[in-house]
C-alpha cells in the first residue's frame, strides 16, 4: 500500500506477519521508516487511520491528511 502521509510518500507491506513501513524516495528508492512502527496485529483495514494518528504532527495546512496512493497491500517472505 503507498500513502501519502501530510506530504511524505511511503509504502507499507507485510512482511512474515509483521508491517514494515517505508519512505518512497524520487528515484524509486526506499529505505525503512524506523520512526513509522506498527503493530504486527494491526489489520489492514486500520492501517491509515493508525499512521494517520501516529503522524499527525506533520501535519501542514498544505498536507493536512493522509492519502491512498495505492491501495494493493505486497506481502513478502524473507525465509
Amino acid at each position: 500500500m503507498k500513502l501519502n502521509v501530510f506530504g511524505k510518500e511511503v509504502e507499507v507491506i507485510r512482511n512474515n506477519n509483521s508491517w514494515v513501513v517505508y519512505y518512497c524516495g524520487n528515484e524509486g528508492k526506499k529505505r525503512i521508516a524506523h520512526d513509522i512502527k506498527l503493530p504486527a496485529n494491526l489489520p489492514e483495514s486500520d492501517v491509515v487511520t493508525y499512521i494517520d494518528d501516529l503522524c499527525h504532527e506533520w501535519a501542514t495546512p498544505n498536507n493536512s491528511e493522509v492519502k491512498v496512493l495505492k491501495s494493493t497491500v505486497y506481502e513478502t517472505d524473507s525465509r
